[in-house]
């Protein structure tokens, strides 16, 4: 590196440190800030302190060179972003045996990161704390100490890398070796297999690197960015020699949620990035009140039923007594109890009824809200009850089903026509369907076997049923009957039969103690279960085997909100052990989680990855519902049955956490 440019630099860091002492004035918006190249909120390639509202979630697409990636990013908490991604490494080969198929491709890996605020922006800039690559190869592991500030438009960001981010010619000792001697070391060996975790690494290494960078607002459409990026460069990633450590970029805000952005990264190459974020506090859009039919000889109480009806809440009966009203509903549409209580006040008005309004409610015959007591109903006056009906809903969609970083190819896909269909038999009898037609897909050349099969396949050979979409036809992915009844009040049992999912058929039983306004749940189930062929109808392999876990809910509503589920049991393969999983729901719908399972498999027997272990998204997009599910490895240990529907996701889904 030459005299000027080592100038340059400090007189750049020389200006950083004086706004960051004598600046007490900021912006830092949703609007103005982006996802970097990896999912990751910052500038270029380095990371800043910043992380979006929660709920905010995002889609990152970025080719570049040698690397291309698809990264999902997302914010349980505002204090919290996590991503995971996958990515295409050109210029190092899959695997070093020229003569295996196999190795004659690029690269592919996969990893997830995480960042935590530490602290927002005051007099002192916002703090935060990282880590990549937690669950892959390693090949891109990295941690960093980020601080920012921004004064109006502009911006500023500071930090400290380790790992890959420590590739600077201004790097110096590790600033942590001074409270231990372990994070003066850090091994340089990659994990040939991703998909465990290695903490021994975290923030070691004789040396860090600083990096910084910069952003501006220029208009409302269009932002400037600037970075000196301490990444390593060559290393594990096969990045050429650049001319030099800076990097420029031009972001262009399409609309709020859509950008694009184009890059000359540290005088090497330049890159092309596509960002979809979505903040669903904005965009969510809240049910429109529409006032019931009025018609000739309607009362008061007529109207009210009239008004919910027409605003997608089905009232099953409605009793009165001296000082209040009784109603028992049946609601399917709205995604929370906030917007069912609004509605309800506001048919009340419109209806001209000044009484308090006491309600039950009913999600698939199981009483979900209750605030009906015994004494109201012994002193109640029926007004009306609506008899059983058999309804149909029905709901046709696009769907799109990716399959990434397999090791045929980096992307696999299928866009399909999907249909749910749920027919009401009974009051408490239910079927549902899921019927598939694959319009157009690439997966007729998955081929690759898995690695390791243990104890049994019921989840690795998933390439053998994605090879059947492109076959023709109709394909079955749900055939399912369930039966509710509660015998006893908050003692609730769902027996089930059918096609319950892609890989799986059988016949079981579910039992659950939920108590409404209560934070915890408890239960069992018990599920007969068959492995469906390849043909998606309705014939079988020989495989079959009896799951049975025991099952505790917990929810906290406290400072840091959350759910818990703790199960423990048989799994699919045979395999005993039990699983931790804490997810984020929002009154909006939308859902973020993560999940590990330990079993009576061994490390060596479960192979790549140890353990099973995921991150599960729920986005609710234009009134459907689109789930995801990253696993870093497909495996057949810790395995459980997908079924539409459990008691408890039936109870809680008026009262997901705000």
């Amino acid at each position: 590196m030459n005299i000027n440019l080592n100038i340059l630099i400090k007189k750049f860091v020389i200006f950083v440190s004086l706004v960051y002492t004598n600046s007490i004035y900021a912006s830092d918006s949703y609007d103005f800030n982006l996802y970097n190249n990896y999912g990751i909120v910052g500038t270029i390639h380095t990371p800043s302190a910043r992380t979006f509202e929660e709920g905010v979630h995002g889609l990152t697409l970025y080719k570049g060179t040698p690397n291309q990636t698809v990264t999902l990013s997302a914010n349980p908490f505002n204090w919290l972003e996590a991503s995971f991604f996958y990515t295409n490494v050109t210029d190092r080969p899959y695997c070093y045996e020229p003569s295996d198929v196999v190795c004659q491709q690029d690269f592919k890996d996969k990893g997830f990161n995480v960042k935590i605020r530490l602290k927002e922006q005051g007099k002192l800039p916002a703090i935060a704390i990282g880590l990549n690559d937690l669950a892959g190869t390693g090949i891109y592991s990295s941690e960093y100490i980020v601080g920012s500030y921004g004064i109006n438009r502009t911006d500023f960001h500071f930090g400290i890398g380790f790992g890959l981010l420590d590739g600077s010619d201004l790097r110096f000792n590790n600033p942590l070796g001074y409270l231990s001697d372990r994070f003066n070391e850090r091994s340089n060996v990659t994990k040939d297999i991703g998909g465990s975790f290695d903490a021994g690494k975290y923030f070691t290494g004789e040396t860090a690197s600083p990096f910084f960078g910069v952003s501006h607002a220029l208009g409302n459409k269009l932002l400037l960015k600037a970075e000196y990026d301490s990444s390593v460069r060559p290393g594990l990633v096969p990045f050429r020699i650049p001319e030099n450590d800076f990097s420029f970029g031009l972001d262009y805000l399409i609309t709020d949620s859509f950008s694009i952005g184009v890059s000359y990264e540290r005088g090497d190459y330049a890159s092309f990035k596509f960002v979809y974020k979505n903040n669903p506090v904005k965009t969510y859009q809240q049910s429109e009140y529409t006032r019931g039919r009025l018609r000739e000889g309607d009362n008061q109480y007529t109207q009210l039923i009239n008004n919910l009806e027409e605003n997608g809440i089905g009232v099953k009966k409605l009793s009165r007594n001296a000082n209040s009203i009784g109603l028992q509903l049946t609601q399917v549409i709205h995604p929370n109890l906030q917007v069912v209580e609004q509605i309800i006040a506001q048919a009340s008005r419109d209806a001209g009824i000044t009484e308090d309004i006491k309600k039950d409610i009913e999600i698939a015959n199981l009483l979900a809200v209750s605030e009906i007591d015994d004494d109201f109903r012994n002193n109640a006056q029926t007004i009306y009850q609506r008899g059983t009906e058999k309804r149909v809903f029905t709901n046709t969609r696009l769907q799109f089903r990716p399959f990434l970083a397999s090791r045929e190819e980096f992307f696999k896909g299928a866009l399909m026509v999907e249909n749910d269909s749920e027919f009401i038999i009974r009051k408490n009898l239910f079927f549902n369907t899921n019927l598939k037609y694959s319009l157009a897909d690439n997966f007729e050349d998955l081929y690759i076997p898995p690695v390791d099969v243990f104890p049994a396949q019921v989840r690795s050979d998933v390439k053998e049923y994605l090879n059947k979409l492109n076959d023709g036809g109709i394909l079955i992915g749900r055939a399912q009957l369930d039966y509710h009844l509660t015998p006893k009040i908050n003692h609730h049992i769902m027996m089930s039969a059918g096609i319950f999912e892609d890989m799986f058929s059988g016949a079981g039983m579910e039992y659950l103690f939920f108590k409404p306004n209560t934070n915890y749940s408890f239960g069992i189930d018990v599920f007969k279960v068959r492995k469906r062929d390849y043909s998606w109808r309705f014939g079988h392999l020989d495989y079959e085997n009896t799951a049975a876990t025991a099952n505790f809910y917990y929810r906290n509503y406290g400072t840091i909100p959350f759910d818990m589920r703790v199960s423990a049991g048989e799994y699919l393969a045979g395999d005993v052990g039990y699983t931790l999983e804490f997810s984020r729901s929002f009154y909006n719908g939308v859902q973020f989680g993560v999940f590990a399972t330990f079993t009576d498999v061994t490390t060596e027997q479960f192979g790549e990855g140890s353990f099973d272990k995921g991150i599960t998204f729920n986005i609710p997009i234009y009134g459907n519902l689109i789930s995801y599910m990253w696993k870093p490895l497909t495996k057949d240990p810790g395995a459980k049955l997908n079924r539409k529907n459990t008691l408890h996701d039936l109870l809680v889904r008026l009262r997901p956490i705000n």
